[in-house]
């Protein structure tokens, strides 16, 4: 019986093609689906896909066979009897399956690796309600119950300097703050008091926090705020209000960079007070109001507002509506509420967008995921606390969530396999058990806040090491066949060669061209001669001991771009910042430092040649800067035939009546380098010249953008097949995948077996393989090293 392994190398060797063909042999005459006995399923199978053995199809049939007992799809006991019948059905639900398992099993999970944790010195004497993170600044806000304000460095988190929120309604000593929200988006904080009031502070003011608006006057006491701004429309923002009456109100603003509110003094410098029921009843242009009261009479203890289901996400203690999701109705001011039932209520909420998930902290020590559409019961119960969980945290970049619990455990939860993967405990300060504790998650710094009362804690992660193939960024790469091995150029002019096979460094040249970036590298015919091209101007040809050969001066001394050197039977071309070629004739490589030979053709194009392709016996196309095309006999150095841009196109036709055009384009892909508004060509693997139109954002779809997806962007691409004429017609997009966190500079493409392989260089300092199509399978240099026996 075949193993799901096995299984999984035949599949992972399979396409869309091979996929579409195995589909056609369960279609009869009339279009209709039908099953396929086992002999039936090999025979066809491996006559109609053309590769694996019929070995791996019958493993692949006893697979889907045994995959179809389990779940119940065998369509009747005596094809049981038979061995089974497998249908496209069936073996879609076991394909996929297969992929999930190996998606799961390859997935790795990263788990932060604390360092011993840091008490802060705190200059607050009460309890600290709100951390906060302000991006303008790069400083962290602390706020206590008292008012104090503490500004802390964002590098090293030390102390800067302390405020004192101003509140005229109210005696210090009884000042009390109940929730504070950070309007990022125009510099200022809302800070609600159990005055039944909710300031706005100035953060930009030269008093420091002066009061702008006072909002006055509301029907309970304020607990939790939550602010939203649209980040396509930054006018269009929200506040969201939970009282403890058990009421959800939002503000939302339609002006919010120019005013939150209208203002009615003339003095900008006093505080304008605007009145709660003036606003509810819309007496304010700039802002409205809608509200339910699904959790009364309890209190409301987190919101969060979720623009991309335009929601308003709340929680209270009381089980009956532990979780309550309002949503807009047209025309009214009122949210329909749905709640989300528990057993013993929730203290706090937080929401993955990405995923879509809600997260609650139950009393009932249980932390459950929620889909928003779906009241009836959680997606996910996370167990694993003692005590009542008091707050979660996503981490919005990854599939994790944080808990904490009154015991004093900090729990970092995988969302996708719902297990605890990691556990914190016994480093936290004793206090007592009714400790105010507050989280705050800096993802961006990988820094979690915790106070206690109005001790500050913060665990700091250590930063992950990125991998990276080169030390500076990689500009070119090629594939030499004969020796297996991946060869890359950076910046910092270093040559670096990979075993394909392992991603493991065989050896690195450095300095090549002293400290001159390395713009492009070619092999020649044998493959065991490099060429390097530099900016200073200059080509040298190495062998694969490290041994500089020659010295090829294409530039006569100048600092220039080299975009390509293109080897011919009897000589090599050089190109890239001239209207003309540069070329060196073969004959004239006995000596150390090579001169170049005059090019016979003359000029011709109008801009200068960024790339070229070569197909014996003697046909060459050039593809300049202003977008023209020429073909040229190689021999003799003459125009041929001239491809003008879209502009011209009047001329093309006419030329093309005059002249006959056959051009058949190499099978290796020639590099292209786009810096403005330009028409190149682009050589495949077919008879036929491939050109394609770029701006500069399609230009960096092709060559620098961060991820791989030559085909995704491109604008006006055309074919020019052998007696056809011009084709508009776009490819088929494959594939589009992201190996790299940065611009990708250069794609070279190889054959491991039968499959395509994709080798990717790019600005972070990596070179990835990845499979065409199919998934990435690894960085070159990394420090597990990559296999491509296990794919």
């Amino acid at each position: 019986m075949g193993t799901r392994m096995e299984v999984s190398q035949l599949e992972s060797r399979m396409n869309m093609e091979d996929y579409r063909k195995l589909q056609s042999l369960f279609l009869d005459s009339s279009g209709a689906f039908h099953s396929l006995s086992r002999t039936q399923f090999i025979s066809l199978a491996w006559s109609s896909v053309g590769h694996g053995s019929k070995e791996e199809y019958g493993l692949l049939f006893d697979s889907v066979v045994i995959s179809q007992e389990h779940r119940g799809l065998l369509l009747d006991s005596d094809t049981v009897k038979e061995g089974g019948r497998v249908d496209w059905e069936g073996l879609c639900a076991f394909l996929l399956q297969v992929l999930t398992d190996r998606m799961k099993n390859t997935r790795t999970i990263s788990v932060p690796r604390w360092k011993p944790p840091r008490t802060l010195t705190s200059p607050h004497q009460d309890p600290v309600q709100k951390v906060l993170y302000q991006q303008s600044s790069g400083q962290y806000l602390t706020v206590s119950k008292r008012g104090n304000v503490g500004l802390w460095h964002g590098e090293d988190v030390a102390l800067l300097h302390t405020k004192r929120l101003q509140n005229s309604s109210m005696a210090p000593k009884d000042l009390w703050i109940t929730d504070v929200v950070l309007l990022e988006s125009i510099h200022k904080i809302a800070v609600s008091f159990t005055s039944k009031e909710v300031y706005f502070y100035d953060m930009l003011s030269k008093q420091n926090f002066s009061i702008e608006y006072k909002l006055k006057g509301l029907k309970f006491i304020p607990w939790c705020l939550d602010f939203w701004v649209d980040p396509s429309h930054p006018d269009q923002a929200v506040l969201t209000i939970g009282d403890i009456g058990g009421q959800v109100t939002a503000l939302n603003f339609t002006s919010a960079q120019i005013s939150l509110f209208e203002r009615r003094k003339t003095d900008t410098d006093s505080a304008e007070v605007i009145l709660w029921d003036e606003v509810v009843k819309g007496k304010h242009q700039f802002c409205y109001t809608v509200t339910h009261q699904a959790h009364a009479p309890a209190w409301v203890r987190k919101v969060h507002y979720l623009g991309s289901l335009d929601a308003f996400v709340s929680c209270t203690t009381s089980p009956q509506s532990s979780l309550v999701i309002g949503r807009r109705e047209k025309e009214s001011k009122n949210l329909r509420a749905t709640p989300y039932p528990t057993k013993r209520g929730v203290w706090d909420i937080d929401c993955h967008c990405r995923l879509t998930l809600i997260a609650t902290a139950g009393v009932d020590h249980l932390v459950l995921l929620w889909n928003p559409y779906v009241a009836s019961q959680p997606v996910c119960v996370l167990r694993g606390h003692t005590s009542p969980v008091t707050a979660v945290r996503f981490m919005q970049t990854k599939e994790q969530l944080l808990s904490y619990s009154k015991d004093k455990v900090l729990c970092l939860w995988d969302v996708s396999s719902q297990l605890c993967i990691h556990r914190l405990a016994g480093i936290f300060p004793n206090t007592l058990r009714d400790t105010h504790t507050l989280l705050f998650l800096n993802e961006e710094h990988q820094r979690l806040f915790l106070s206690f009362n109005n001790v500050l804690m913060m665990l700091e992660a250590s930063r992950e090491e990125k991998t990276s193939s080169h030390e500076h960024p990689v500009t070119c790469v090629i594939y030499n066949s004969l020796f297996r091995q991946v060869i890359s150029s950076d910046a910092a002019s270093s040559v670096i060669f990979w075993l394909l096979d392992t991603g493991q460094k065989v050896k690195q040249l450095h300095r090549c061209h002293d400290d001159a970036e390395i713009c492009t590298l070619a092999l020649d015919g044998t493959q065991t001669r490099l060429f390097t091209a530099g900016s200073d101007g200059q080509v040298k040809v190495w062998d694969f001991n490290g041994r500089c050969l020659h010295r090829m001066s294409a530039s006569l001394g100048r600092a220039v771009a080299i975009s390509q050197v293109l080897l011919l039977k009897r000589s090599i071309l050089v190109m890239g910042w001239e209207r003309d070629l540069t070329v060196f004739h073969l004959h004239a490589f006995c000596q150390s430092l090579v001169e170049p030979s005059e090019w016979k053709g003359e000029v011709h194009h109008h801009g200068s040649v960024l790339c070229a392709a070569f197909q014996p016996p003697h046909t060459l196309v050039t593809g300049s800067y202003d977008g023209e095309i020429i073909v040229w006999n190689s021999s003799t150095e003459k125009a041929l035939k001239r491809l003008r841009p879209h502009a011209e196109q009047g001329d093309y036709s006419k030329a093309q009546e005059t002249a006959p055009f056959h051009v058949q384009a190499p099978a290796e892909m020639i590099p292209l380098h786009m810096h403005a508004p330009a028409e190149t060509i682009l050589p495949a693997a077919s008879p036929e010249v491939v050109s394609q139109t770029a701006s500069p954002k399609v230009a960096s779809s092709a060559a620098a953008r961060p991820g791989v997806s030559p085909a995704a962007e491109q604008e006006g691409n055309y074919c020019l097949m052998p007696n056809e004429g011009r084709k508009r017609e776009l490819p088929n997009l494959l594939q589009a995948s992201k190996p790299h966190l940065d611009h990708v500079t250069h794609l070279e493409m190889c054959m491991h077996g039968d499959r395509l392989l994709l080798i990717s260089a790019s600005s972070d300092c990596s070179v990835a393989l990845s499979y065409l199509p199919g998934e990435t399978v690894g960085l070159f240099g990394q420090v597990n090293e990559q296999s491509l026996q296990q794919y």
